[in-house]
């Protein structure tokens, strides 16, 4: 996955947009783009999106669920449940424990409904509170489910008091840009799909372009999105360049020639196994994006 584009569950226009996108991920959201009084008809909307599309194919559909605190998630999981999403995105998760809850709960409903068992991933919002940006390391070996931790900063923002995540320059301050430290690192831990988080001006492309390329050279490779027309130039972000691969496939290539030692010569310039693991897992993202050089 590259791009994750959140859609209001209580509006079917709004679906019908998000599901035409060509977003990777449409996130159909329960949680706060819906109003209180408005819960369970997004929740009956969102299981008639999810039932029409039993055919499969792209996009893949995650629910964003109401936080666990809120005594809303199991209403939520048994409206759509059994509608067959991708996966469930559980927001302001503290830690692991959380995905774990969440886990169980899946392993009921998929039992109810007669699906797989373990067939609905998890993504994890992992830095909505101050006390989640302590147990990243946690989320390892959590759930077989987990398919991937992003952060956010509105609700952190709310958490502490800060008047703003960003400085005059529009750049995240120090707290912020610790919890897009901690979830980069923590997804690296536990061996998942880091996933930077909304930019939240739809309208500037040329910014929305710049924080991507800096998501995509700090190593994280996918971007939530609150707008359809953010979608193409996070798919374009990260997809990995033709250059890119031709030269991923160059150390591949060069390593499995000399019999996989430690090292290898490249026109004059030395690689050693961060960087064979480097280039696999860029052809690896390329694949999955359906590139080939």
């Amino acid at each position: 996955m590259r791009s994750l584009l959140f859609v209001p569950g209580d509006s079917e226009k709004k679906l019908e947009k998000g599901f035409s996108s060509w977003a990777d991920v449409v996130i159909i959201d329960l949680e706060d783009s819906v109003a209180p009084d408005n819960k369970e008809n997004a929740r009956r909307i969102a299981a008639d999106f999810l039932s029409a599309r039993q055919s499969g194919g792209k996009p893949d559909v995650y629910v964003r669920v109401n936080d666990l605190a809120t005594g809303l998630t199991d209403g939520d999981l048994a409206a759509v449940a059994g509608a067959r999403p991708q996966g469930i995105m559980l927001p302001k998760s503290t830690s692991g424990a959380d995905v774990q809850q969440l886990s169980a709960k899946l392993r009921v409903h998929e039992a109810q409904n007669g699906l797989p068992d373990g067939g609905i991933a998890i993504i994890a919002i992992a830095t909505e509170t101050a006390a989640s940006l302590f147990t990243g390391a946690t989320y390892a070996g959590a759930s077989a489910r987990l398919a991937g931790l992003t952060w956010g900063a509105e609700d952190l923002s709310a958490a502490i008091g800060a008047r703003s995540a960003r400085d005059a320059d529009g750049r995240y301050t120090d707290v912020f840009r610790l919890a897009r430290t901690v979830t980069l690192l923590s997804a690296s831990a536990a061996e998942t799909t880091a996933i930077d988080s909304v930019y939240p001006d739809f309208r500037d492309l040329a910014g929305l372009e710049a924080e991507c390329l800096e998501a995509e050279r700090d190593g994280f490779t996918a971007k939530m999105a609150i707008h359809p027309a953010q979608v193409p130039v996070i798919n374009a972000a990260f997809t990995p360049s033709a250059e890119a691969i031709e030269h991923s496939q160059a150390v591949v290539a060069a390593f499995e020639a000399a019999g996989n030692p430690g090292v290898v010569g490249i026109g004059g310039k030395m690689y050693d196994r961060p960087h064979l693991r480097l280039a696999e897992r860029l052809l690896a993202r390329a694949r999955a994006a359906g590139v080939t050089s």
